[in-house]
């Protein structure tokens, strides 16, 4: 991909001018891939912003803030903004409005930061190929909406940057070696992708603090599992989901009544469609041992083997 980032850089520097940057960061490979470009092309005059919605993997703030000190030469500005997303999405159910809520907070929060940012006239998105789709298709092909991204489509009429997506028209997999190629750690190009809206679209019907929590502890623990067992570079993503369903359980001698949390792992070479991974059944029962003895508020775990189609890789 050396001819892409030769490309792109020369392009970005064209379209950018001597203008300033601002660039959203989600800890996830394909804005940290977005940065580097943009950052390649124009240098200090880019600045990212990281919105700690609350809603991110264990150790998410504390690892953006590692990969950005050490790789990039730019403004790194962190706003906590977990009150506010929890507040906004307190009583909500419906999917979609899950994700419309948190992409419209999200860009709000933004925004207000970006303002700060004396004379930046664009923003960098990490906007994929299979994002573009899935919400709604390119614009001489549409598609169903299939889940709703808040940089496809969701942001104001009235948005006060002119938009950058240098990756837009690449797959997950391509994104990957750019980054590579541009020097990036493997710990960050080869990470498993993250949805948008976080793990509030893993915490089925209404998100809490308490449920995320668990759900930050539970996934924690599938990834030390995969990556102990050797498996997390062959999986395209995994991923544990707190299911809205009790069942009867027995702890401590007692009758327990708690939560299940479903474990998913997918292979996929393009995300349109995927497969579920057949995990070796002693790595699965020491997942499901660990999750069981260490995260409180769950009985019971079950494995997700839907393909997409007709399932999606993320159940919301």
């Amino acid at each position: 991909m050396e001819n892409f980032i030769e490309t792109s850089v020369a392009a970005l520097k064209q379209q950018i001018g001597d203008e300033k940057v601002v660039c959203g960061l989600s800890g996830g490979v394909d804005s940290a891939v977005t940065a580097a470009l943009v950052s390649k092309a124009i240098g200090a005059r880019l600045t990212c912003i990281f919105v700690d919605t609350g809603l991110m993997r264990k150790g998410e703030m504390e690892s953006v803030q590692s990969v950005f000190t050490e790789n990039f030469q730019t403004d790194l500005r962190i706003v906590d903004a977990e009150a506010r997303f929890l507040d906004a999405l307190a009583g909500i159910t419906d999917p979609q409005q899950k994700r419309k809520i948190i992409g419209k907070l999200f860009i709000d929060i933004f925004s207000e930061e970006a303002a700060k940012v004396n004379g930046a006239k664009f923003l960098a998105q990490g906007t994929i190929y299979p994002d573009i789709v899935e919400s709604g298709g390119t614009p001489d092909k549409p598609a169903s909406t299939i889940k709703f991204h808040h940089n496809v489509g969701g942001l104001p009429d009235d948005l006060e940057f002119d938009l950058v997506e240098p990756l837009r028209l690449l797959y997950k997999e391509d994104v990957r070696q750019v980054g590579r190629d541009l020097g990036l750690p493997e710990s960050l190009t080869g990470r498993h992708p993250f949805p948008g809206p976080g793990l509030a679209v893993r915490c089925l019907g209404e998100v809490t603090k308490e449920k995320l929590d668990k759900l930050r502890e539970a996934d924690a623990i599938l990834t030390e599992e995969i990556r102990s067992a050797g498996l997390y570079d062959s999986i395209s993503q995994a991923m544990a989901v707190c299911l809205p369903v009790q069942s009867v359980g027995v702890r401590d001698g007692e009758r327990c009544y708690e939560n299940a949390v479903a474990i998913r792992c997918i292979k996929t070479s393009d995300f349109m469609t995927a497969k579920s991974v057949r995990l070796p059944w002693e790595v699965l029962d020491k997942i499901a041992e660990r999750i069981l003895d260490e995260v409180p508020g769950f009985n019971r775990v079950v494995y997700d083997v839907s393909p997409k189609p007709p399932a999606t890789i993320e159940w919301e």
